[in-house]
Formats: structure tokens, C-alpha cells, sequence
């Protein structure tokens, strides 16, 4: 204790000073590094890849300008392309299925080497015994909420490998104006005339990012074919897919060159390792610029919020650097005010050092005898 009084008698006003900004500009970094992977780690749209490989994987999401007319037929012949693209690097399922499969059983999921969802905007109209509600719509494809995981009040999700597609998954609102109860799985309602059965009820993100992505209203989920032939469709504009990535970059790429629109009719955005440090430096380099819109595309909102994270990655990117180069800095003012007022000359440090050497090897010998 002694000795750390006399350290802090032999400093000075300004080192003290310039030595409490580095540590706090440290604490600041490391409460920053903190709380953006707990923000992260809210962010399950883009962690599909996470879930369902690994590492080894990658997520890749697409979104097509209004004037792009995807259907089943372009999705599947994608699947197709894809399956070969990943047979040609030599990715196959035999090898996947050690990787994902383990020792477990095997399971319908550990039979697919990529699993992918596409979905659309529209509007739809939903008729239950007690009122009729006309909401805004998606309508989904494959395995949509695989990839936006939502969180379920009652009941379940659907896909579009079950036999049944006549399935709705409503929010809370929803619930409540058109049955007056929020658990009311298994129940039915009438689209265009037709029953279809209440898969699950969902709770509808009210934080102030999703309000400004335009998740402001009344929102259901129905297959794509149901939004198609019983609602209005305005038609599919945004393809996602999670498959191995053996090479960095391999799935984006793959998806650019094979998916079907030109490069100016598509955006391409690899999400699991979208707010990486190297992904993030375009972001800032292109500020003042980035919101400005030329393609016609409509991003849902789970982009829109993706796309606002980034923004805030980007600003607290900013922060971490500045936060680490203060320090930096000092202790290089710092190291150069020492070396200027330094007793011994370069040459006597040389000698120092070769006076070590030469000790170190004299002990080497010793210890070899």
C-alpha cells in the first residue's frame, strides 16, 4: 500500500489526469462491446445459419425489386442450382449429415443440406364468427419462421412441407378483435370462403425500431398460395436460404449469380456475418448516402430492422475505435516524452541488449552440459 501511495506522489497533475481518461475510455470500450452483443443476440432474423449448421454455414437473404416475378418454379430451380453449386465444391449431404447429424438420431432436418423460405407482401381478409378483419399480410414459403422465429403466445408454426397449407398464424390484436381471446389455436376463420385453421398466435415486436420498419399494425401469416388466390398479393420480394459455406463468400456469391435477377434487380445481403467489423466499413464510408434509394425495393420489416441495427453498429463501431485509439495515443505521447528524456543513448541499448544475449546463450550452454 506504501509503495502505490509513493507511485501516485512521483506522478503529476496531467499524468494522473491523461491516465484516468485511458482507463475510462477502456471501460467505456469494453461497457460498448457489452452491450452491442446483448443487442446482437436479440437479432434471431439473422442467426438462422447459427441453428441450423453452424459456423460452417451462412445465411443469405434476397430482396427483388417490384418488377421481378418470382414463383415456385424459380425457387425451385434455384434449390437445383444450388444443390449442384455445393456438389461441385464437393459438399454433399453423406458429408453434412457427420457434421449436423452427430450421434443423434436421424431426423427429417438432418436429411436437408440447406434449408431456405421466401415470402410476400400483401393484404387479406380474415372472417370469424364474432367480426371480419382486413389486415396486412405475408404470405410464406418453405420454412419461413425457421428463419424469424416469433414469439408464440398459443399454439404453433406451419411450413409448407406439412400436407395442409390452409394454416394462419395471427398476432394478438388480431386475436383479440376477431375472437376476444388471445388463445384460440385450433380455432378457425374463413379466407376467401375457405376455413382455415388458427396455427398459432403471436406476439407483435412494439419496440420503437420495429414501429419505424413499418411493423405498426395488425399483421397475419398465411402460405403464399393462400395470399395468392384468396387475398392481394404483392408478390414474392424476399428470398432467404441457409447452407454450408466452404468457401467465405460462397453462398452470396452463389445466390448473385444463379438466383435469376441482374444485379440491379436484386439486393444480396449475407446476414450471419453482416455486422462483422469488415461488413460494417462500407456502412460507414457510405453515410450521408446509404438511405438514399434508387432499385424499387419493398424490404419487409425484419430487413428494415436489420438495416436500422446496422446504423447503430456502425455508430458504435465509431465509439469502440475512438474509445481504443484514445488510450493509444496517450501511451504513444507517453513512450515518446520517455524516450526523448531517456539517461542512456541508442548505442547503450544496443549493448544492453547484446549483453543479454550473450547471457542468455552462456546459461543455454550451461544447461545443455
Amino acid at each position: 500500500m506504501a509503495g502505490l501511495k509513493n507511485f501516485l506522489k512521483r506522478l503529476s497533475a496531467a499524468q494522473i489526469i491523461f491516465s484516468l481518461i485511458a482507463v475510462i475510455s477502456l471501460i467505456l470500450y469494453l461497457i460498448l462491446t457489452l452491450w452491442w452483443r446483448g443487442q446482437e443476440k436479440k437479432l434471431t432474423d439473422q442467426q438462422a445459419a447459427d441453428r441450423w449448421g453452424g459456423r460452417e454455414y451462412a445465411q443469405v437473404s434476397c430482396f427483388v425489386t417490384r418488377d421481378v416475378t418470382l414463383d415456385d418454379f424459380s425457387i425451385r430451380n434455384f434449390e437445383n442450382q444450388l444443390t449442384t453449386a455445393l456438389a461441385d465444391v464437393a459438399v454433399t449431404l453423406d458429408e453434412e449429415e457427420g457434421s449436423v447429424q452427430g450421434n443423434q438420431q436421424e431426423t427429417e432436418e438432418s436429411k436437408r443440406l440447406f434449408i431456405d423460405a421466401y415470402s410476400a407482401p400483401g393484404k387479406i381478409t380474415l372472417v370469424s364468427e364474432q367480426a371480419t378483419l382486413e389486415a396486412d399480410a405475408i404470405g410464406i414459403g418453405n420454412d419461413f419462421f425457421y428463419f424469424h422465429p416469433l414469439q408464440l403466445v398459443d399454439g404453433r408454426y406451419f411450413s409448407e412441407n406439412e400436407l395442409m397449407t390452409d394454416y394462419v398464424i395471427i398476432d394478438e390484436d388480431a386475436a383479440w378483435q376477431l375472437f376476444g381471446s388471445n388463445e384460440i389455436s385450433g380455432m378457425t376463420v374463413t379466407i376467401g370462403g375457405v376455413p382455415h385453421t388458427i396455427a398459432g398466435v403471436v406476439k407483435r415486436d412494439e419496440s420503437r425500431m420495429a414501429k419505424n420498419a413499418g411493423l405498426t399494425k395488425t399483421l397475419v401469416y398465411v402460405s403464399a398460395e393462400t395470399l395468392e388466390d384468396y387475398g392481394t398479393s404483392e408478390g414474392v420480394n424476399c428470398y432467404e436460404v441457409a447452407a454450408p459455406n466452404p468457401v467465405k463468400g460462397f453462398l452470396a456469391k452463389t445466390v448473385r449469380e444463379k438466383f435469376g435477377p441482374t444485379e440491379e434487380q436484386m439486393k444480396v445481403v449475407e446476414n450471419s456475418s453482416r455486422y462483422t467489423v469488415e461488413a460494417m466499413i462500407p456502412v460507414i464510408l457510405d453515410f450521408g448516402t446509404r438511405s438514399m434509394q434508387n432499385a424499387a425495393i419493398h424490404y419487409p420489416y425484419f430487413e428494415n430492422i436489420a438495416r436500422g441495427y446496422e446504423d447503430i453498429r456502425a455508430v458504435v463501431l465509431i465509439f469502440q475505435f475512438l474509445f481504443l485509439l484514445i488510450p493509444g495515443v496517450i501511451i504513444l505521447v507517453f513512450l515518446i516524452i520517455k524516450w526523448k528524456h531517456r539517461k542512456y543513448t541508442t548505442r547503450d541499448l544496443i549493448y544492453i541488449l547484446m549483453d543479454k544475449k550473450d547471457k542468455a546463450l552462456e546459461k543455454a550452454r550451461v544447461f545443455k552440459r
